[in-house]
Parts: structure tokens; sequence; C-alpha cells
């Protein structure tokens, strides 16, 4: 069910949000923690478009709809669906996106876009892991982040 590059390709958004909310609702009920209003709306901001937001974005979404303007507000909220797996830390971009595997234990691999900011989150290779257990290294967590250009912003390229 997982695609691969979500970001790049033409889907039906709508249902994508609406899945990743859901998704969110469950696990939540699940593991019997709050996706409270906020944290909820922080979630809906992130899956908006498949692009990348730094944290004072955020917060000034939730100032603009009277949800809060301290940082501690948007920074507590990221921090909890990171920890509950909805939202991915893009360390290059000092940013934040929601995942496209919620639910799903994995490790991200992110396409960024330079152009149009677009990020796509794909599966880490596992050829890292096959060469980390041949070498006796025991990875515990991998994040692969590349910067290109998505199929969008690529130059046509003339025969």
């Amino acid at each position: 069910m997982p695609q691969k590059t979500l970001g790049f390709a033409s889907h039906d958004h709508n249902a994508c949000i609406r899945s990743a909310l859901n998704a969110a609702d469950a696990a939540c009920a699940a593991r019997a923690v709050q996706l409270t209003p906020v944290r909820r709306r922080v979630l809906e901001i992130l899956l908006e478009s498949h692009a990348a937001m730094g944290a004072y974005d955020v917060l000034a979404r939730l100032d603009a709809e009277g949800l809060g303007s301290k940082p501690p507000v948007a920074y507590r909220a990221l921090t909890f669906l990171i920890e509950q797996g909805f939202v991915h830390r893009i360390e290059r971009l000092n940013a934040f996106i929601a995942c496209t595997h919620p639910g799903a234990a994995h490790d991200p691999a992110f396409m960024i876009c330079r152009s149009c900011g677009v990020v796509a989150e794909a599966l880490a290779e596992a050829a890292l892991g096959k060469t980390a257990k041949q070498s006796g290294f025991m990875i515990e967590q991998t994040v692969i982040e590349a910067e290109g250009l998505c199929p969008r912003c690529q130059p046509e390229v003339t025969a």
C-alpha cells in the first residue's frame, strides 16, 4: 500500500489527508494517548501539502487561528506527533513533514526538490542494513535526505 514517491505522484490529496488523519486517530486510541485539537490541527497543517514547514510557520498558522502564539505550543505538538510516528523532522531544512507511512515502522528517505520545495518520502534502502549486519553494526535509526529536482522541476530533455 505505501507509495514510494507520494509527494511527486499525482494522487487524490483529500483522500491522502483523510487516510493519515484516520490512521492518527486509530493509533492514538490504540495507544491511549490524546490527539488534542492543537496536535490534530498541526498534523492537518502539515498534511495540506507535501512540502516541509518550519516550526515558526506552523506556529504562525496556529496563532492566526487562535490556537496559540507561543513557540512551546507548536514544539510540544510537533514533538508528540514525531514520537507517535505521524511526522518527521527534515534535518537539512530544519523543518517538519507529515509521514506518508503513518503507523508503519520504517526508516524514511526524503527526496527534497530544491526548486519547488516538495518533499517525497520513500522507504530507506535495505542495502545499508545488510552491510551493517555483515559488519556487526546494529542500526538504531536511519534517515536519508537527498536534494535534487522533482519530475515537474526538471528541464525537459530534448533528443
